[in-house]
């Protein structure tokens, strides 16, 4: 049976930048051992799989998968899957809103339409900001190839920090650390997975050029999603200007950032996130770029 999909670069307005997500279509009659496999063959950081939805007064099912594993919520996904439907409808029908269903609970879509053509989509991430355990700065660092230095621990310790889908979030003290982190295996093992966390995100203030006009940039690692690096991250950015938000004397003001991420794997990414509003939840924006499609056979 054939299965149509399409593939898109999200966060970003260059195709083969930004982060690229499969999805596919029409999927209701795949068993999760197919969907598995299926994002095993694309291997990108994810691929969605688009359902009718359990309710009709929602817009689909989405199930995310990672190479390794199914995810209940993730950022680039839902910002790609929203373009390719919303793109689908056409100008004619012009949606500007969708509701997914997904493991984490309703994640809503905005889409924004320039012209003929989808500009800029929006989620809602499906709950508030949650944190967990502080972590050591000498393992945290150890577990990256750094000096402990490296670990900046003034504002936050390393904590996990969650929007939906918890990471480890760790403030990088200089640019030059942040580019030069290479995950330890052996050493990550001793403090993941822990209270749901299975990645470790890492944002740095001090720029560098090719970084951009933004507020911070970052990197994620996830080796056992199947994930060497991903080139965006939108639940852990989310999660990251949630909890910066909140160290902040105004912590409920509304406050937008931008955030640079896969320039050190030459896949350049921007993400636009909200928070402050008064729902308490966060929202992560940006572009994507079409690149291929066709039909998996399975």
């Amino acid at each position: 049976m054939q299965y149509p999909f399409t593939t898109v670069d999200v966060f970003t307005r260059q195709r083969f930048g930004g982060n690229p997500l499969a999805v596919v279509l029409d999927a209701d009659t795949l068993s999760d051992t197919e969907m598995q496999a299926i994002a095993r063959e694309f291997n990108y950081s994810e691929t969605t799989f688009v359902m009718r939805p359990e309710d009709d007064h929602n817009t689909a099912n989405v199930r995310i998968f990672t190479p390794a594993c199914e995810v209940p919520f993730a950022g680039h996904p839902n910002v790609g899957t929203a373009h390719v439907l919303a793109s689908r409808a056409g100008a004619k029908a012009r949606p500007e809103c969708f509701v997914f269903e997904e493991k984490a609970g309703l994640v809503p879509v905005s889409i924004a339409w320039e012209g003929d053509a989808v500009e800029t989509v929006e989620l809602t991430a499906p709950v508030t900001l949650s944190t967990g355990s502080p972590f050591d700065a000498e393992a945290v660092a150890a577990s990256l190839s750094l000096e402990t230095a490296a670990i900046r621990v003034d504002r936050h310790p390393p904590l996990i920090a969650s929007v939906g889908l918890p990471f480890l979030v760790v403030e990088i003290a200089g640019r030059a650390a942040l580019a030069a982190a290479r995950v330890d295996i052996g050493a990550i093992s001793k403090l993941l997975p822990a209270e749901g966390a299975d990645a470790i995100y890492l944002y740095c203030r001090e720029l560098w050029e090719d970084d951009g006009d933004v507020d911070f940039t970052a990197r994620m690692f996830a080796p056992w999603d199947g994930v060497a690096e991903d080139p965006a991250t939108g639940s852990a950015t989310g999660a990251a200007c949630s909890l910066i938000a909140d160290l902040t004397p105004e912590p409920h003001s509304p406050r937008r950032f931008r955030v640079a991420q896969g320039v050190d794997m030459k896949r350049p990414s921007r993400l636009d996130v909200r928070t402050g509003e008064p729902d308490g939840l966060v929202r992560i924006g940006g572009s994507c770029v079409p690149v291929m499609s066709g039909f998996i056979e399975v």
